[in-house]
């Protein structure tokens, strides 16, 4: 009998088939690592996530600090064994700290696996478990600092707007500050509760207006005009002179300054530091369109932003082949642009660290019962949003604008500042938005802070003079 001869083309499918499996089982295997090391955190801590009721059925929730120490956050037990959530600080960190008795909001919902995952004593914690007591929850330490959030909270007032500060080489936050505000005190959050809900007077009490709030930008906008006009023209983008005389014509357009305001002959640079608009709207309109639209996407326009929270994402629709007007209302920040100010605290963030961002931050660290580090959060990085070139010639003419242009509220500072200030049209008859967004000191960045309020008119007179009770906190302390 013949012996049978081995046939070539089964072994090639054998092999082709333990390729498929072997690349299958490896695939496998990195989609595992690549979700314990990066999603399952996320995904744990998701607020559909049944676990975490369960935990909260044997776990006390351990308390939220700020940076220095202070209770933002914590559990009181009554007699009766009825837990508590206390928010001490009332309204001051209503959005960032969030609340707990009607769903779970900031860092209540940020770190709330950490709050109801206890490292105490495993004796004590096993004696619980057979008596029937919850063990203590985690404390999470979160990268607030408590003074300089009041103080961003009191220089507000009972203005309608937002406050961020963060640093820019760490991204860590430092401050958060929304109002409308509320007392997340779950007392006072229940009889609020439907009211604010239903928003009748139009407060939006409970949206954070730091990371939610979409406003036009206005002048503040103009860092990424005069970018745009660096790197299409790096020798020559500064020496275009403009003779401002309130009004810019553009047949059949116009643009005026704010108020009217006449600069005179002014080349960029000073256009900048006086926040010129008929200079940038003449600017705008020999720009490359395609280019720039690629700069505002490289600066996370229309794009998700590397954030912990909850927030909307800023909008830039001018395309190549837009018309005149758009361009004119664009280029000065105007138009259908609208931006959140944590948004443009990470540009600012960026323009400040060598035009690298750092990915923002709340949570700092997570301590056990016995002040023990269980888990430290890091800086990481995003990446470059500008070269460093760039964001050195950005900080120079921000500068420019606290010592002779419209920062004023800044310049006898005992620190060199950097900044941009901005008035922001949005509905006619009503008076414009106000913001500031800048940088101390200007030779060695600390922090960013960004400004906005609500038609509160001038940029420089109403919103620098906030970004200056920060700044003065912060560097003073």
């Amino acid at each position: 009998m013949k012996k049978a001869e081995p046939n070539p083309n089964a072994n090639r499918n054998i092999m082709l088939l333990t390729y498929v499996v072997l690349a299958a089982f490896l695939g496998m295997m990195g989609y595992f690592g690549y979700f314990l090391q990066i999603k399952s955190e996320e995904v744990v801590n998701n607020s559909y996530n049944a676990r975490l009721d369960r935990l909260s059925d044997r776990v006390l929730p351990g308390r939220i600090l700020s940076r220095d120490g202070q209770v933002l956050a914590r559990t009181d037990v009554g007699e009766d064994g009825e837990e508590l959530r206390v928010y001490p600080f009332g309204n001051v960190f209503a959005h960032v700290v969030g609340h707990s008795s009607r769903g779970k909001t900031g860092l209540e919902s940020l770190g709330n696996f950490y709050l109801l995952t206890s490292h105490g004593n495993l004796l004590e914690q096993a004696v619980n478990e057979i008596s029937g007591r919850k063990n203590q929850g985690d404390d999470v330490i979160s990268t607030l600092d408590a003074s300089l959030q009041q103080a961003a909270w009191q220089a507000l007032g009972d203005r309608r707007g937002a406050v961020v500060a963060m640093e820019p080489d760490t991204g860590k936050i430092l401050a958060m500050v929304s109002k409308p505000d509320y007392d997340p005190n779950p007392a006072s959050l229940d009889i609020s509760w439907e009211g604010m809900v239903e928003d009748a007077g139009g407060q939006s009490q409970l949206l954070n207006r730091a990371a939610q709030g979409l406003y036009p930008p206005g002048s503040i906008f103009k860092i990424v005009t005069i970018l745009e006009a660096m790197r299409e023209d790096p020798e020559h983008y500064r020496e275009g002179i403009f003779d401002c005389s309130g009004v810019f014509s553009h047949e059949p357009y116009s643009i005026r300054c704010y108020h009217g305001t006449a600069h005179g002959l002014q080349d960029m640079e000073q256009a900048f530091a006086n926040s010129c608009n008929g200079a940038f709207a003449e600017l705008g309109l020999g720009l490359n369109l395609s280019t720039m639209s690629q700069l505002a996407e490289q600066l996370l326009f229309n794009a998700e932003l590397p954030l912990p929270m909850a927030y909307s994402k800023s909008s830039y629709a001018m395309e190549e082949g837009a018309g005149d007007w758009e361009i004119l209302q664009t280029s000065i920040g105007q138009g259908k642009t609208q931006v959140t100010p944590m948004h443009f605290a990470m540009i600012t963030s960026a323009i400040a660290n060598g035009g690298m961002l750092m990915k923002p931050y709340l949570l700092d660290r997570v301590v056990g019962e016995s002040g023990e580090e269980v888990k430290k959060f890091l800086p990481e990085s995003f990446g470059s949003l500008m070269t460093a070139e760039e964001s050195k010639e950005l900080t120079r003419m921000m500068a420019r604008v606290v010592a002779e242009g419209t920062g004023s509220a800044l310049r006898d500072a005992p620190y060199q500042a950097a900044g941009k200030t901005g008035s922001a049209e949005f509905e006619a008859g009503k008076e414009t938005h106000a913001w500031f967004t800048g940088f101390a000191p200007a030779d060695n960045p600390k922090i960013v802070v960004t400004v906005v309020i609500e038609e509160g008119g001038s940029g420089g007179k109403a919103a620098a003079p906030v970004a200056r009770a920060l700044f003065d906190q912060y560097l003073q302390q």
